[in-house]
């Protein structure tokens, strides 16, 4: 191809590329349909690339069937120069074929043998995913999550639902459900193999960052126990990943912390911190313990735990900049809340004073250096003139 002259027009404007299937805006312009599709439905773009033109979420895409025959005759005269006939693409499903598909699957054995073909649908391309959701596929296969008994087809109707790309409008109408499906999902987190339990763990992730604060407050004590569960059982990275943006996201709205601290979220969380040196995981983890920190429950599940004031001190000057601001911010609230007798002596004899000296000696940030003086200077009486702070640490504690 590089060696032969293939006429520009032939060229799709996105990729470069010879066009395989060309299909035409309202604007005018022809692309190839894999490109406009991956630019509209997987970048969520609603512009002409081109020219820049505002277009309908539901625009569409004509197939530009004369420029296709040119190319197959050109591909033709080109064969002796190794250029292979594109082949005549398969016309892309209506939402008319979907919506009988969905139709005629009426009792639950119909609806379970309906799954492989929207699975098949929904992998083709982008546009046959929004013209399932056209179609009601949403609806559908919510509906099965909630109903089946059966863990596999509620896994497959769960992965496919993931696999949708499921628009905002869409998974607002599954949030406000008077909580139904959320119910169902925990279900499925409940009881379920580790694919059904992860993807179950990503949707509510994609639903609840959408969800109204009303709707946050009132979440079910049983949302966060098996969000701890996920995390405790490590079933993938990126269900462990949801999870974290979760707890991080909801701990904040009413007793949703406490909730947490009672499912063993601190536990489980310095669990993780022990055996984590990721940068991306300890700043979630410790993003996460610094919010259930800030309730007198959490602090004190912290103090409880034999590894917990160590190991936050330990990532600090470790891991990273967001890190150790966290850890500081962890150990401020117990200092200024929780800090007995005994907790004061069990800073010193971790080292956790001395880690807090070293700060003011590197470049570690302003707002983390302001922290760790704050925290030296709350219990200098108890700590300045012990003989566990190294000497050359004792230069740099605060006055």
């Amino acid at each position: 191809m590089d060696e032969i002259d293939v006429p520009r027009f032939f060229l799709c404007p996105i990729s470069l590329e010879l066009m395989k299937d060309p299909v035409t805006l309202p604007t005018g312009i022809t692309y190839d349909r894999e490109s406009i599709e991956k630019w509209l439905f997987s970048g969520k773009n609603n512009t002409c690339p081109l020219t820049k033109q505002a277009l309908a979420a539901d625009c569409d895409l004509t197939p530009n069937h004369t420029l296709r025959r040119l190319i197959q005759s050109w591909c033709t005269m080109n064969a002796s120069n190794g250029i292979e006939r594109i082949p005549t693409p398969k016309p892309p499903i209506s939402k008319i074929q979907i919506a009988k598909l969905l139709n005629d699957a009426k009792s639950p054995e119909l609806k379970i043998k309906c799954l492989p073909k929207l699975r098949s649908i929904a992998s083709e391309s982008a546009a046959n995913k929004r013209c399932m959701e056209a179609a009601g596929a949403v609806e559908f296969l919510a509906s099965i999550v909630s109903s089946t008994v059966e863990e596999a087809s509620s896994g497959e109707a769960l992965s496919i639902l993931y696999t949708l790309q499921v628009s905002e409008a869409a998974l607002k109408t599954l949030i406000g459900k008077n909580g139904e499906f959320i119910k169902s999902l925990i279900r499925v987190i409940q009881r379920g193999n580790y694919e059904p339990r992860a993807y179950a763990v990503l949707l509510l992730k994609s639903m609840l960052e959408l969800a109204e604060p009303m709707q946050l407050i009132s979440l079910q004590t049983e949302l966060f126990i098996e969000l701890v569960q996920v995390l405790h059982d490590q079933i993938s990275q990126q269900a462990s990943n949801a999870a974290l943006k979760l707890l991080i996201q909801l701990c904040p709205w009413g007793r949703n912390r406490i909730k947490a601290v009672n499912a063993g979220a601190v536990t489980v969380l310095i669990g993780l911190l022990l055996d984590s040196s990721e940068r991306k995981a300890c700043e979630m983890m410790l993003m996460a313990l610094d919010i259930l920190c800030g309730c007198a429950e959490g602090r004190a599940e912290l103090l409880e735990h034999g590894a917990g004031l160590a190991i936050v001190s330990k990532k600090i000057l470790r891991v990273s900049s967001v890190v150790t601001d966290m850890a500081v911010r962890i150990l401020l609230s117990v200092s200024k809340f929780s800090a007995s007798p005994a907790v004061v002596q069990e800073m010193l004899q971790l080292g956790v004073v001395a880690k807090l000296c070293l700060m003011l000696q590197v470049d570690c940030g302003n707002k983390a250096k302001e922290k760790a003086r704050e925290i030296l200077k709350l219990h200098a009486r108890a700590w300045k003139s012990s003989p566990c702070i190294p000497k050359s640490s004792l230069s740099s504690y605060p006055s």
